[in-house]
C-alpha cells in the first residue's frame, strides 16, 4: 500500500469503549494500523470485543498487564505482522502491559510500530520512580530500534500515551501543574532528548505551534467543555518516516456526551510511495 493511516488511542478500557461507541468510531476512521493503550482486558476478553466488530479479521499484537483491569497495550493491523515483541528490553520492565511492537512490510520498507503506555507517576513517590525506570528502559529501546531500522533501511513509529506534556503549549493550565507528574522538568527532559533530532513528534510538527491540540481532558468538572486539556498522546517517527507524514488530526468528540474515553485518538496519514 502506498498510503498508510495510523491511529493511536488510549481507550480507557476496551470493553467500556466498545459500549460507548469507541470501537465503532475506530472502525469508521478507516485506519490501517491502530495502537491501543489502557486496553484493560485479557487476551480472551480483547478477542471477544474484536470478534463482534469490523476488526474480527485483523491481526493483533497484545501485551496485557499482570493486574486485572489495569494497563494493557495492543497493535491492530490489517497487514499481517512479520514479528510481534512484548519486551522493552530491560529486566523488571517487561510483562507490565505497557509495551508491544510489531514489524510490518510497507511500500517504504520494514516498519516497526510500537504501542506504549508510560506510567502516570506521582511526584516524590515510588510511583514516580517506577515511571523513570520505565522511561529509562524506553530510552534504551528507542536507540536500539532506531539503529536497527537504519541498518535495514526501515522505519519506526512509536505511538502511545506517554503521560508527559512536553512544553507549556501542550497543557492548558501549565502554571498550576509545575511540580506535578506529567509536567516535571525531569520527565520533559526525555522528550527534549528524543525530539532533539533522532525522533520527530508528528503531532506537533503537523498540528501547528499550539496551544494544543490537546488529547486528554479530565472526566471531572468543565475541563472538556473549556478545552482545559493536556497533549500527552503521541506518534513519534524516525526522520525518514516523518518526511512521509502529511496530516495529523486529533479526533476530539463533538461534545462531552459523545466521549468514549478521557483521551482523544491521534490520527496520522502517511504517503509511503
Amino acid at each position: 500500500m502506498s498510503a498508510l493511516r495510523v491511529i493511536t488511542a488510549n481507550v480507557n478500557g476496551v470493553r467500556a469503549a466498545e459500549r460507548r461507541g469507541g470501537i465503532a468510531w475506530l472502525a469508521d476512521a478507516d485506519a490501517d494500523v491502530i495502537c491501543l493503550q489502557e486496553v484493560r482486558a485479557t487476551a480472551d476478553q480483547l478477542a471477544e470485543v474484536l470478534e463482534a466488530s469490523p476488526f474480527r479479521d485483523w491481526h493483533v499484537g497484545h501485551s496485557e498487564a499482570p493486574q486485572k483491569g489495569r494497563a494493557g497495550v495492543a497493535v491492530l493491523s490489517r497487514i499481517a505482522p512479520k514479528a510481534v515483541r512484548e519486551s522493552v528490553g530491560q529486566a523488571g520492565m517487561d510483562g507490565l502491559g505497557r509495551w508491544v511492537e510489531v514489524d510490518v512490510d510497507t511500500a517504504a520498507g520494514l516498519l516497526t510500530v510500537v504501542s506504549a503506555y508510560v506510567h502516570t507517576g506521582e511526584a516524590d513517590t515510588p510511583r514516580q520512580q517506577d515511571k523513570y525506570l520505565f522511561l529509562d528502559a524506553m530510552d534504551a529501546r528507542l536507540g536500539t530500534l532506531r539503529r536497527s531500522a537504519a541498518r535495514k533501511r526501515g522505519h519506526v513509529l512509536v505511538c502511545g500515551d506517554l503521560n508527559i506534556a512536553h512544553h507549556e503549549v501542550d497543557i492548558k493550565n501549565w502554571k498550576g501543574n509545575i511540580g506535578k507528574a506529567g509536567f516535571l522538568v525531569e520527565e520533559r527532559s526525555y522528550l527534549d532528548r528524543w525530539f532533539g533530532g533522532a525522533w520527530v513528534d508528528l503531532g506537533r510538527r503537523l498540528g501547528g505551534e499550539g496551544p494544543g491540540p490537546y488529547t486528554w481532558w479530565s472526566w471531572r468538572g468543565q475541563a472538556f467543555d473549556t478545552d482545559a486539556g493536556w497533549r500527552i498522546d503521541y506518534q513519534v517517527a524516525t526522520p525518514g518516516l516523518a518526511e512521509r507524514a502529511h496530516r495529523a488530526e486529533v479526533g476530539r468528540a463533538p461534545s462531552y456526551a459523545e466521549r468514549w474515553s478521557d483521551h482523544a485518538p491521534l490520527i496520522v496519514d502517511f504517503e509511503l510511495a
